[in-house]
C-alpha cells in the first residue's frame, strides 16, 4: 500500500469517461478537471484491499 502512494499518489476517476488520473497530474492543471476535458466531477478510487477489524 505504501508503495502505491510513492509511485502514483492518490488516484481519481472521472465520472463521465472513467479515465483514471493521479493527484500529481491534477496538480499540473490550472483547475480540477478530467485530463480529457470531459467533466469536472472526479471520485477517489478506493484500494482493492478490504480492511477487516475485530468486533468487540
Amino acid at each position: 500500500m505504501s508503495g502505491e502512494k510513492i509511485l502514483g499518489g492518490i488516484k481519481y476517476e472521472c465520472i463521465r469517461c472513467g479515465a483514471i488520473t493521479s493527484s500529481e497530474e491534477l496538480a499540473k492543471l490550472p483547475e480540477i478537471i478530467c485530463p480529457h476535458g470531459c467533466s469536472r466531477i472526479l471520485k477517489k478510487v478506493r484500494p482493492p484491499i478490504v480492511k477487516q477489524i475485530k468486533a468487540l
